[in-house]
């Protein structure tokens, strides 16, 4: 039976990560804390569990320290007018999930000859929403009903 040991900082780090799966973490692991402490280590298929139920990439848990994990795109999320500390699991995936998508379709658009759309990147941040939503039906043909 293989045993690893995992730093105690990435302990930390991954059921912090998990934010409100992190009680489900410990009663799923009843040696979560011992594991944290050192006391004792997981086995590799317990480790594995961990991970894929605190949804952290398993070899994150090898790395020498935390990694910092940041949203590749702007966070403009705020709860009570402050910026969040950590992106949840759940949004860092969502977001790589689009992301995947729109390198995809780019890919796929230009493969089939499909030129650039027009409209992108035609509006302004002075121009009204309303114009640019009808402008937007016009030049895709489509109504508002």
């Amino acid at each position: 039976m293989i045993r690893v040991e995992v730093k105690p900082a990435l302990w930390q780090w991954a059921i912090e990560r998990a934010g409100d799966r992190a009680g489900a973490l410990r009663e799923r692991f009843p040696h979560l804390r011992a594991w944290q402490r050192g006391q004792t280590r997981p086995t590799l298929k317990q480790l594995e569990a961990f991970a894929k139920a605190a949804c952290v990439p398993l070899g994150y848990l090898f790395l020498p320290e935390p990694p910092v994990e940041k949203l590749p795109i702007p966070d403009l999320r705020t709860l009570g007018g402050k910026g969040l500390r950590r992106p949840s699991p759940d949004l860092l995936e969502v977001v790589y999930l689009c992301q995947r998508r729109q390198a995809w379709y780019q890919d796929y658009a230009e493969s089939i000859g499909e030129e650039p759309r027009a409209f992108v990147g035609s509006a302004l941040l002075t121009t009204s929403p309303v114009r640019i939503a009808a402008d937007m039906r016009q030049r895709l043909g489509v109504s508002i009903e």
